[in-house]
């Protein structure tokens, strides 16, 4: 009797086991396999290009392990609402500071300006902006060219290197593919003393943008180049032949035919004075 009543109680201990596990094995499925604990975080809910501006329904909340969370994560919404966005953010990624303009930036372009820094425009073609490759994102020298104050041929000089390119014509960001981006303006995000530069290279010549490899940061001294340097070592034309004088052949005169030699003789008659008597030699030279 007492074995059969602890066969029962087994019986009845597995099943309500078995029901609890398929109770809460049903729980984890509706929830999505897993248990929702730990510290809410905001994140992405919508993919949110650069300048634009932090709404309801870009961002959610979410619960990660405190120890897996980034340094500077947000937890509440009112946080981020409202605010710009500096750098492309895609769906599900944290929402951190340094993806957002500071509070009361606004969106758009201003939001994108650090402090301290001015964004500059200044028109181009497809010469300038090298074919559309000048796009949000790059970076590039700015080259001048012009005839300096007391100078008499022009040269060309880079006046400043390693800009950033904030936006072209309105767009601040690049395509995904990289693809050209055809625009009459390219805003460059200088410091104050680099937009003077800027502003008066474009008043006084013409500028050229130069595409730089983003992983290239070095700023070198660079010289002007004018256009006595660009023909230097080139072979130079051959210089024309001194004008030779030619003279008049002078008519060769026949030579002078030398005095004939005389010959004197002394003639004696008696005891008188001899006297002389002179007679020309005869040419030797046979006629």
């Amino acid at each position: 009797m007492n074995r059969s009543r602890l066969l029962m109680i087994g019986v009845v201990a597995l099943a309500l086991g078995a029901f609890t596990s398929l109770f809460v094995l049903k729980s984890l499925r509706r929830s999505g396999g897993t248990v929702e604990a730990g510290t809410d975080v905001i994140v992405a809910a919508n993919d949110m290009q650069v300048g634009s501006r932090v709404g309801e329904n870009e961002v959610r909340i979410a619960k990660y392990p405190a120890g897996e969370l980034p340094p500077g994560y947000y937890s509440k919404r009112s946080q981020v609402l409202g605010r710009g966005v500096v750098v492309p953010i895609t769906k599900g990624e944290f929402i951190l500071p340094t993806k957002l303009a500071p509070e009361n930036a606004g969106a758009g372009l201003p939001a994108l300006i650090p402090p301290g820094m001015r964004a500059v425009s200044v028109r181009v073609n497809d010469v300038v902006s090298v074919a559309g490759f000048v796009t949000p994102g790059t970076r590039v020298d700015v080259l001048l060219t012009g005839t300096p104050s007391g100078a008499t041929e022009p040269q060309t000089t880079t006046v400043l290197q390693n800009v950033a390119v904030i936006a072209a014509g309105h767009t601040l960001e690049r395509t995904a593919t990289g693809e050209a981006q055809n625009t009459p303006v390219i805003t460059l995000l200088v410091s104050p003393d680099d937009a003077q530069k800027l502003t008066l290279a474009s008043a006084q010549g013409r500028i050229q943008l130069s595409l730089r490899n983003p992983l290239d940061t070095h700023e070198g001294e660079l010289s002007a180049s004018n256009e006595r340097q660009l023909f230097q070592g080139l072979p130079s034309a051959p210089s024309k032949p001194a004008p030779v004088h030619l003279q008049p052949a002078r008519k060769k005169l026949p030579a002078a035919e030398p005095p004939p030699t005389v010959l004197s003789v002394e003639v004696y008659q008696g005891d008188k004075k001899p006297d002389v008597v002179k007679f020309p030699e005869e040419s030797s030279d046979p006629k």
